[in-house]
């Protein structure tokens, strides 16, 4: 009776280790396997073209600024522009042709870019308006003003009628009336920034 519970319990561990993994080689390939399974796959971050302007007074003012610029990827920027040291009310803001600051009164950037040729104008479905045409900029009592839009037309870095590389962000003492040709009567130039591709 002895013999046969030796024989039994003998042959329970030989069917234990028949049933389990041949090797500890085989155990830790399934164990591997398993970790690989549950891991999620990782997921690429898209990476968009950024660009900036740092903005220096003009034509004897104390503005200071930053305009920072995010490509879309789809035909579109956004504009973000802060400003302080201006004077309260309204002020056109524009893109100018040549990224140029150095002349005391900004002229160096030349006029609106404008590679489409046609008519200043305010941003509409239903108006012409230069490329670098853009808004008025509301800076309150403090001197201090946020302006944040999205631009259809603008790139960074593509072709060079819709980059805005190497253009000045150019603010106005006064706001445009989006009629008066060629500049919408926003009279001298405050502020200027080159803008550079990050």
């Amino acid at each position: 009776m002895k013999n046969l519970k030796m024989h039994l319990l003998i042959g329970g561990f030989a069917l234990l280790a028949a049933c389990g993994p041949s090797n500890k080689e085989d155990a830790g390939k399934d164990q591997e396997v398993t970790a690989a399974e549950t891991e999620e796959p990782a997921v690429e971050e898209e990476v968009l073209n950024t660009a900036k302007a740092v903005i220096s007074s003009a034509s004897g003012s104390s503005l200071t600024g930053e305009a920072t610029f995010t490509d879309l990827g789809n035909g579109d920027v956004t504009l973000k522009l802060t400003v302080e040291n201006a004077t309260p009310g309204e002020h056109a803001l524009h893109l100018h042709e040549i990224g140029d600051c150095s002349a005391p009164d900004a002229k160096s950037a030349g006029g609106h870019w404008n590679p489409a040729k046609v008519k200043h104008g305010e941003r509409a479905a239903d108006q012409q308006y230069h490329a670098g045409d853009i808004a008025n900029l509301e800076v309150g009592e403090d001197g201090k003003g946020e302006l944040t839009a999205t631009v259809s037309g603008w790139t960074i870095g593509g072709p060079d009628s819709t980059s805005i590389i190497d253009k000045a962000v150019v603010i106005h003492a006064q706001a445009d009336d989006f009629t008066s040709q060629p500049s919408g009567a926003a009279g001298k130039r405050v502020g200027c920034g080159v803008i550079q591709k990050d």
